[in-house]
């Protein structure tokens, strides 16, 4: 099981095992919002709701630029695990600018792309091939690139995510 955290400020901040959640509601450094369907859990003074989302009771401060590390599979899922050339299913990522040339492993110069277009692809560039690219590669943005853990998220958790969008 997992929970949602927010910011006193209902800005959603990470997810977090139940485990810890609980232990957080516990402290009574945060509060219960909303509650699993399951039975509550007995403790020795007193009985705790399970917790999907809880909101902490102080303001968290968080680094205004947090940067989203560039990863395989990250470039996959920004580009929906599609090729950026002939829009098949990707399983590869493709240097726009070739890194023999000076191409960097950045957001704007990686894409998703399949095992075919990047062999026939090889060491040139899209405008060597008379290829155009289905999408221009940019850096991911919101809450499901922002907070850990959003990408496989419980229903619960929409109407706390949709306000941070």
């Amino acid at each position: 099981m997992r929970t949602l955290v927010l910011n006193a400020g209902y800005e959603p901040l990470a997810v977090i095992s139940f485990k810890r959640a609980l232990v957080l509601v516990m402290s009574e450094k945060a509060t219960v919002i909303e509650r699993d369907e399951e039975e509550p859990i007995w403790g020795t003074n007193a009985s705790y709701d399970r917790p999907a989302v809880i909101v902490l009771t102080r303001y968290v401060r968080v680094p205004t630029s947090r940067r989203i590390p560039v990863t395989r599979r990250g470039v996959l899922r920004r580009d929906a695990y599609r090729c950026v050339y002939c829009g098949k299913a990707a399983s590869t990522i493709d240097h726009i600018l070739p890194r023999s040339r000076g191409g960097a492993d950045s957001w704007e110069n990686l894409a998703a792309c399949c095992l075919r277009c990047n062999n026939i692809k090889s060491d040139r560039t899209p405008q060597e091939m008379g290829w155009e690219l289905r999408m221009t590669p940019r850096p991911p943005h919101g809450t499901a690139w922002t907070v850990r853990g959003v990408e496989r998220s419980d229903p619960r958790w929409e109407p706390y995510l949709a306000l941070a969008a």
